[in-house]
């Protein structure tokens, strides 16, 4: 079918090892996280920098600043982990598992002092910091609850005689890089699922995170695991390129950008270490049938401004049927305009500051672009320092740039479709494919559209359902892997085949 859109509103090494990957290194790559983050940055002696600092963005204030790992310090770091890791692995999956889950209620102990950290780092609504905080609590504990199904040896059926069996073991010293959005729950989703499993930790946060990051180490540290089991670093993007070169580190897990993760997949696949990587999305939100408009629109809105829109997976691009769009967006418009901005730590507010001064700036750049080329803004769209209104868009068409960026950032986008194969062809048009929202009181037809909708994950009339045991992740230029679920757990496994004869 032709396809409709409304167009009238329109991130071992000793010295001389370093100096190698340096060397193959050209420009050291932004290894920083997801778009919209800020970063530090300072000339030193020709190296790149990264300042960790906590800076509340809805005061502009810088309320710490952390310093960065000397190259010594990270050789340290390194030959600290190898050895816990050695410890880590050699004890008992019980053991692993018991302090794993007292990880969970070391959060649940400290969630007030959490929450208040990511508050004021990343400009977190307080209600949404204490979900987090609740959040990371669950999947640290149901991959504590899980040790025995995730480590178990699964039997073979074999042709001939004897047995094979294959037994799951860790990889080892692993790398994860996380970015700033979610500080608590992109961190245990990685870690809880490896170190159940035996491998061990060195952890690179956002540089706008490092008292959440301290704060994790220290949960980790204080739930009784062994020194080097899990373990921070503040490090530059060089540093981190060299700590993925090091043989001490055998996988890097990236949830970012598509820069970062081209980036850090180069550097892995120059070194051979396994990649996993999460690199967001631009989800469609189909709306087909429905005789509950209010309903949709509620979770359309709230789909979209979840973590004030920061969110890799939220509902960005509302592909509405005809008959049911003027309706729509008459409705979402007036949501969206309604909803609360203001001080992240006032109980009412549903939207904060973004992340930074220079998110706010980079998405009115985005809005702006989009309007000079002939989009329409129907509400919203300008900005008052590091907060930016909810925003809502139409006349979006695939010839400008809007068509094809992800917003992170309180915007979305609305488009009307002729009809269910139009909404399909619109919401597959896309290099993302993280996750997607099919709305239809049809059960036939929201299962048949589920069924052809190119993404990693797909929401039949709700939003905002992720759970510890529902596998998270994308295809395309969205990801490479997944995180939460059993799945989670094979993705830094040696899957090791033990064949016994007869």
């Amino acid at each position: 079918m032709t396809l409709r859109i409304d167009t009238s509103r329109a991130l071992r090494s000793h010295h001389s090892h370093v100096e190698r990957v340096k060397s193959i290194v050209a420009a050291p790559p932004s290894l920083a996280g997801r778009i919209g983050v800020e970063l530090h940055d300072r000339q030193t002696k020709g190296n790149i920098m990264i300042e960790y600092a906590v800076v509340n963005p809805a005061t502009g204030e810088t309320v710490a600043r952390y310093d960065s790992f000397t190259d010594a310090q990270v050789e340290q770091t390194l030959g600290t982990a190898e050895a816990g890791f050695e410890t880590w692995r050699k004890l008992p999956v019980a053991e692993r598992a018991g302090m794993v889950r007292r990880a969970a209620d070391l959060h649940r102990e400290r969630r007030e002092e959490l929450a208040a950290i990511i508050v004021r780092e990343m400009g977190k609504v307080k209600a949404a910091a204490l979900g987090e905080v609740d959040f990371a609590a669950d999947i640290t504990e149901y991959y504590a609850d899980q040790a025995e199904v995730i480590t178990a040896d699964q039997p073979l059926t074999i042709l001939g005689e004897g047995t094979a069996v294959i037994r799951r073991g860790p990889l080892g010293v692993l790398l994860g890089i996380m970015p700033w959005n979610f500080p608590y729950y992109q961190v245990a989703r990685f870690a809880a699922p490896n170190l159940v499993l035996g491998n061990a930790i060195v952890l690179k946060h956002s540089p706008q995170c490092p008292e959440s990051a301290t704060a994790i180490e220290a949960i980790y540290r204080d739930a009784g695991l062994p020194e080097g089991a899990y373990l921070n670093v503040y490090v530059s993007n060089e540093q981190a390129a060299t700590i993925i070169a090091d043989p001490r580190i055998q996988g890097v897990s990236v949830t970012g950008s598509q820069r970062a993760g081209a980036a850090v997949a180069e550097m892995a696949g120059r070194h051979l270490k396994k990649v996993a990587l999460e690199l967001g999305g631009s989800d469609p939100f189909l709306l087909l049938a429905t005789d509950d408009l209010g309903t949709v629109v509620a979770a359309a809105t709230k789909a979209r401004l979840d973590n004030t829109g920061q969110s890799c997976n939220g509902a960005k691009r509302f592909i509405v049927v005809d008959g049911l769009y003027e309706a729509f967006l008459t409705k979402f418009t007036a949501a969206m305009a309604a909803a609360p901005v203001g001080d992240p730590l006032v109980e009412e507010t549903v939207l904060g500051p973004l992340s930074s001064v220079a998110a706010s700036t980079r998405l009115q750049d985005q809005v702006d672009r989009a309007v000079a080329q002939g989009a329409t803004v129907v509400t919203g769209g300008s900005r008052d320092g590091a907060y930016y209104p909810p925003t809502v868009l139409t006349g979006v068409t695939p010839e400008m740039e809007a068509y094809r960026e992800e917003f992170f950032g309180p915007v979305g986008v609305v488009y009307r479709v002729a009809d269910e194969d139009a909404a399909v062809t619109l919401a597959n048009d896309t290099s993302f494919g993280l996750g997607s929202y099919v709305f239809s009181n049809d059960p036939e037809q929201a299962a048949r559209v589920a069924d052809r909708i190119e993404a990693g994950m797909v929401y039949i009339n709700l939003v905002l359902a992720d759970s510890p045991e529902l596998p998270f992740g994308g295809i395309k230029r969205s990801g490479t892997a997944r995180e939460l679920g059993l799945l989670a757990a094979d993705e830094f496994v040696n899957k090791k085949l033990i064949r016994t004869a007869g």
